[in-house]
């Protein structure tokens, strides 16, 4: 049964599409955009959210400009010595740094400079409100503040996010440059949201296409170009697709979409973790790892080489088995 909240959101787009469906469809873009409450739900949620604000004390705080406000990122190994690697971790829609954190601490752990960024009105970061545009936007800024970074990983809309940003898909926008991918439980289109959205409000067909006319007011592109099939991963770009196939939050078709780019894209089955413990799953972990370690050694020429890699963060790690 629809909420009280559901039901009068409904019948206050119900009058304004009378009025104007035009104006109905920015109003519903806006209920789109709007991001959840940073609260943790339950029990298990908040345990995991205090684990991640523990691990997060191990990292350097840095607050980021951006077209569009400011963002949070931490910043794990920022001043280790010798030669390493840098990844960017970037969270999934309702989610935080703190849900990323133990994968973060893992890459950390093995010497890398990992940057971990809280998405606009997510975490720590600023504003109530996300798009692609926004999302791609504080992305850019992360490379631009930190450095080229040798690999990116993205859980759900954070995955769907890099993959845009690496093929700088958004006019105006400067393209995000990363050496690999590792995209976890990401969308590879995003009509279907907008049309399940549309449904949940009861939307009638002209405040529908005023609704998708806005992705194109936004972001510079078409709703129907997210969902191009082929192009998108740059053939030059290792990638690895990591995905459930019981995750019922983003189907399985969108990993297998993704996979059939072309043989530079790796699929691995992470079954039995679905959408949510899949970013902090033993057998994930280990996957990025084997495929982060494929690149061969390249000295970062801004770095002070010693020989080698004193990593600032050394402590156990909560696995899932």
């Amino acid at each position: 049964m629809p909420s009280f909240a559901l039901k009068v959101t409904r019948s206050g787009l119900s009058g304004l599409e009378r009025l104007s469906p035009r104006l109905a469809g920015k109003a519903a873009f806006r209920l789109f955009c709007l991001t959840p409450s940073r609260r943790p739900r339950g029990s298990k949620a908040k345990a995991a959210y205090m684990e991640g604000r523990q691990r997060l004390l191990a990292a350097e705080r840095v607050m980021l400009p951006f077209p569009g406000g400011r963002v949070m990122a931490y910043r794990f190994n920022g001043g280790a010595k010798g030669s390493r690697k840098r990844y960017l971790v970037v969270h999934g829609w309702g989610s935080s740094s703190e849900y990323m954190s133990e994968l973060a601490a893992f890459l950390a752990d093995g010497g890398a400079e990992v940057i971990s960024l809280d998405l606009p009105g997510h975490g720590r970061s600023d504003g109530r409100f996300l798009n692609v545009r926004l999302a791609v936007s504080a992305i850019v800024a992360a490379s631009a503040r930190f450095g080229a970074f040798d690999a990116a990983i993205g859980h759900s809309f954070g995955g769907a996010s890099l993959t845009l940003a690496s093929a700088g898909f958004l006019p105006d926008i400067e393209p995000l440059r990363p050496g690999k991918l590792v995209l976890i439980g990401a969308p590879s289109a995003m009509g279907w949201l907008f049309k399940d959205f549309g449904r949940l409000m009861g939307l009638g067909p002209a405040t529908q296409a005023a609704l998708e006319d806005e992705v194109r007011r936004i972001t510079g592109r078409t709703l129907a170009s997210y969902d191009q099939k082929h192009g998108r991963l740059d053939p030059s770009r290792p990638v690895l697709v990591i995905h459930a196939e019981d995750d019922k939050e983003v189907g399985a078709d969108h990993a297998r979409g993704y996979a059939a780019e072309g043989a530079h894209v790796r699929l691995f089955w992470a079954n039995g973790f679905g959408h949510r413990r899949i970013v902090s799953a033993a057998s994930v972990f280990d996957a990025i790892q084997s495929f982060l370690a494929e690149d061969v050694e390249e000295e970062n020429p801004l770095e002070n080489h010693d020989g080698t890699v004193l990593s600032f963060y050394r402590t156990p790690l909560r696995r899932s088995s």
